[in-house]
């Protein structure tokens, strides 16, 4: 390749105005790959042509992984089909300059064992090609330590990223209009999940899921989600910002999540979650979710604005028990859950509780039917509420008494503007005392009801 002073002056230009627009550790990279990797314009590719490249760029990024050094792409388009990722793969562009545009095929990146892998400063261009079902225009299995940062991924017909028994870290990059899920992660072995715009999806926004339950320690934090979809339908499975199934230990925090058909953060079947320090707003089913069988759930210091139930610890009857909800604002809820849900199933509450479970130090306002509900049915069991403030609801704390229904503390909390009573007992939906709280009213067994401040 001719080196002459024009040339020069022109790399310089171009990399000073890629480095305003990339982190740090991509600008590194970018260096790193200019002056010791390879450059794709070595092997025949041509950026900005109309034409197919995926021979080229192959024959790129395997002599690049063979020599272990870096692959440079400088700004432009590149068409491509499926193109196949080595071990030690590292694949380095110019933030939003360097684009691939995907021509067809299972994938546009697969990976398959490989470790090591980087992808940094690139656009993944989807063009809304369809893809098979289960993959992601970037897809890989059975990998370790993968870092795909500074990227984005637009225009999937599937997925954008789809991951299998993988570790890593998927940092900071962009995700618009993927026809599914932004990013799948299946039975991963040490995954980071952080810093990452979501914008229009149309099944999920992010998925940790496991073949079985059991341990996972995901880590989704710091994540700007919004527009998620339900579009393939559903009572649940669709529509969510952050879904984790199976998923032991995961940990969800501080991410700014909105307008979703179903949930924030659902987990089901997920052991040990946390989901703590989110700001959610205007998503339409319960927003913060542990249901089905998990034990142990800590949901605290989320502030919720608009939702059909702030937050739900439920399914005592599948085995779900254990949880701290401590710490949270919810307010504004709606009075009706999405078009496919059951009819049945609740909507206007703040927090609701089942079992082995503490509530505590929550302000909760404006809730159409309930500020917490403790129980369902018989399905109560050991459930602590002290210390929060629940104000503007029709009835302001509901507890089951039906027979078989367990035991339950309601104790120092603030109630007011609460209409039709402080404290009320339920037989499932149904309010079946006077105010429990009131001097004289029946009481039962199973309940203590303490020394709350109720302003009516």
């Amino acid at each position: 390749m001719d080196v002459n002073r024009r040339h020069l002056i022109g790399a310089s230009a171009a990399g000073a105005a890629g480095a305003l627009a990339m982190s740090p550790d991509a600008v590194r990279a970018a260096q790193s790959a200019g002056s010791l990797g390879r450059d794709v314009t070595q092997y025949g590719v041509r950026p900005g042509s109309p034409d197919d490249q995926t021979r080229n760029l192959q024959r790129a990024i395997d002599d690049a992984a063979r020599a272990q050094v870096p692959l440079a792409f400088p700004p432009g388009v590149y068409r491509s089909g499926l193109l196949r990722l080595a071990p030690g793969s590292q694949l380095i562009g110019v933030r939003g300059a360097s684009r691939l545009v995907f021509n067809g095929g299972a994938s546009l990146l697969e990976a398959e064992g490989a470790g090591g892998i980087v992808l940094m400063g690139l656009t993944f261009d989807g063009g809304n090609v369809p893809l098979p079902a289960r993959r992601g225009l970037v897809h890989c299995l059975a990998g370790r330590d993968i870092r795909i940062t500074d990227c984005q991924v637009t225009g999937s017909g599937g997925s954008g990223i789809w991951f299998e028994q993988m570790s890593g870290d998927v940092s900071n990059n962009v995700f618009i209009g993927i026809a599914s899920t932004a990013l799948v992660s299946f039975d991963a072995l040490g995954l980071i999940v952080s810093r990452n715009t979501i914008k229009g999806t149309s099944d999920n926004g992010i998925e940790i899921l496991r073949t079985a339950i059991g341990d996972d320690g995901s880590i989704v934090a710091d994540n700007r989600i919004e527009d998620i979809k339900a579009g393939p339908g559903g009572s649940g499975q669709y529509g969510n910002a952050i879904n984790a199934f199976r998923a032991g230990n995961v940990i969800v925090r501080g991410n700014r999540i909105s307008n979703c058909d179903f949930s924030a953060v659902r987990g089901n079947s997920a052991s040990n979650i946390h989901i703590t320090d989110n700001s959610v707003s205007n998503v339409r089913e319960v927003a913060l979710y542990s249901e089905f069988s998990f034990e142990a759930a800590v949901i605290a210091n989320n502030t919720v604005d608009g939702a059909a139930i702030g937050v739900s610890v439920c399914n005592f009857n599948e085995g779900g028990r254990i949880a701290v909800v401590q710490g949270n604002i919810i307010r504004n809820l709606l009075p009706k859950r999405p078009v496919g849900t059951d009819p049945n199933d609740g909507a206007g509450i703040g927090i609701y509780v089942e079992a082995d479970s503490t509530v505590t130090g929550n302000v909760i306002e404006n809730a159409p039917t309930f500020g917490i509900v403790a129980g369902w049915g018989k399905y109560l069991r050991d459930v602590a509420i002290s210390g929060n403030v629940v104000r503007n609801t029709p009835i302001g704390i509901g507890v089951s008494v039906v027979p078989g229904a367990g035991s339950a503390l309601i104790n120092n909390n603030m109630i007011s503007e609460t209409p039709r009573g402080a404290v009320v007992g339920l037989d499932h939906a149904r309010p079946v005392t006077s105010d429990l709280s009131a001097a004289g009213a029946q009481q039962y067994a199973q309940l203590v009801v303490g020394a709350n401040a109720v302003r009516r």
